[in-house]
């Protein structure tokens, strides 16, 4: 996978002498494993003016954040990730100057981690703090679409696991996946964490298809025609499976409320069969509040 770091650019509720938003650099290191301690990743942020907010600027401050990164030991990254759909023209062009790839994903729990921290203890300190609410960064609501017709076919489970079980997770034989470390979530070692389980003749295939597309989380959707739908990347919806029959679709409500107590942490698997003891494909997923 690579060093992945994870990038915001944006106006900030902090106004300037002359009554303008200032904007802001972040960047920080992702969250890909559970050997991590979240407080120790190498972070950067910059403020700016909004006479600077272009593409160029924006190329700058990532290369002064890998030299920083780079003076610390640090690797700089294989690819990076953003959530703000609406900066991604340029976002994508500054770090396609740097030589990076980038990819729109709502899968940045470190650096959503940091944004949080700061609009409650860093923003409403600086001068020129407003309470003024942010504009959206939400994308376009997607319509769903239909898994490809090679990776139809599959079978699948609801599943629960204690979040201590997690802890024996880097032990775990899996081929593709990610993962964050549990302890962020501040969850008690017996919360349920509600997962799903995907079994498949092609397991590998499903994963590697997967494993290239930002997931984000799952989520119910309880509607005319009642699915299990997986989000990813920016703004990207899969129809994993139908929920025919109120039965079912009970049951997967059920999950759904058990994903919010363990404070929307959740997961989904792949393997060959049930009896398989191994992960074709593994990802802790956390449905995030993005902002």
């Amino acid at each position: 996978m690579g060093t992945v770091w994870e990038l915001d650019f944006y106006s900030r509720p902090v106004l300037d002498e002359n009554g303008k938003k200032l904007w802001e650099v972040l960047l920080c290191e992702g969250l890909v494993g559970t050997g991590v301690e979240a407080d120790k990743l190498f972070r950067y942020s910059k403020f700016l003016p909004s006479s600077e907010v272009n593409s160029i600027v924006l190329k700058g401050a990532i290369e002064e954040a890998i030299a920083e990164a780079a003076s610390q030991g640090i690797a700089p990254p294989s690819r990076i990730r953003y959530f703000r759909y609406q900066m991604q023209n340029m976002i994508l062009r500054a770090c396609d100057d740097a030589g990076i790839p980038a990819r729109p994903s709502r899968r940045t729990v470190a650096l959503q981690r940091w944004l949080s921290d700061r609009n409650q203890t860093l923003y409403p300190q600086m001068e020129g703090y407003t309470s003024a609410p942010s504009p959206s960064v939400a994308a376009p609501p997607p319509s769903p679409q239909a898994l490809p017709d090679a990776l139809l076919g599959q079978k699948w489970t609801f599943v629960t696991l204690e979040a201590a079980a997690f802890a024996d997770l880097p032990d775990w034989e899996i081929g593709f996946g990610e993962s964050f470390p549990l302890d962020m979530a501040n969850l008690d070692p017996d919360t349920p964490i509600p997962g799903l389980l995907i079994f498949s003749p092609r397991a590998t295939a499903l994963a590697a298809w997967m494993s290239g597309l930002e997931l984000a989380y799952w989520r119910i959707e309880s509607s005319k025609a009642p699915q299990i739908i997986l989000e990813t990347g920016a703004s990207d919806s899969w129809v994993l499976a139908g929920l025919p029959g109120p039965k079912l679709l009970a049951e997967a409500q059920a999950f759904e409320a058990a994903k919010a107590k363990a404070k929307q942490v959740h997961f989904i698997g792949i393997q060959d069969s049930r009896e398989s003891e191994s992960f074709a494909g593994f990802w802790l997923l956390q449905e995030l509040s993005l902002g």
